[in-house]
């Protein structure tokens, strides 16, 4: 009896061992062709690296700011212009 219970048991572990999934494969990873003058720094797959000022945004707002560092829109001069109607 101990036999037959061990075969069935392990008819049971390798059969639903042959269920597992395989292993994922790593995709190919593409080289991003940035449109980045020479003259920046870049990281080795080509695209601009952001630690240094002359590649990051300027998009600064023209008033005055909050402690955060965000536009304050209680002024004019940082609220986006609105189209009049007539």
């Amino acid at each position: 009896m101990k036999k037959v219970f061990a075969l069935i048991l392990a008819l049971a572990i390798f059969s639903t061992a042959s269920f597992a999934q395989a292993p994922k494969t790593q995709p190919k990873k593409e080289k991003k062709e940035a449109a980045v003058p020479k003259t920046t720094h870049v990281k080795k797959d080509g695209t601009a690296d952001m630690r240094y000022k002359e590649n990051k945004a300027k998009k600064e707002a023209a008033g005055p700011k909050k402690k955060d560092g965000t536009p304050d829109m209680r002024y004019k001069a940082n609220k986006p212009a609105t189209k009049k109607n007539g």
